[in-house]
């Protein structure tokens, strides 16, 4: 168990109104992976629902 175990996931991202994240195939591995990223998680559905910017995209004033 270590936050840097999500370095060995290959892909994750946004798809046509979907948030794709790709965790380990073993239900442990996946509960242990997501605990990590979970919180962040909800910045990525607010990008989703057009409620937040990315955040490389600084914010207009």
């Amino acid at each position: 168990i270590t936050p840097k175990a999500m370095l060995s996931r290959a892909r994750c991202g946004i798809r046509k109104g979907s948030l794709i994240v790709n965790l380990p195939g073993s239900p442990k591995g996946a509960t242990e992976n997501l605990g990590f990223i979970i919180d962040s998680l909800v910045h990525g559905i607010e990008i989703l629902k057009g409620e937040a910017v990315e955040c490389a995209t600084p914010m207009k004033k």
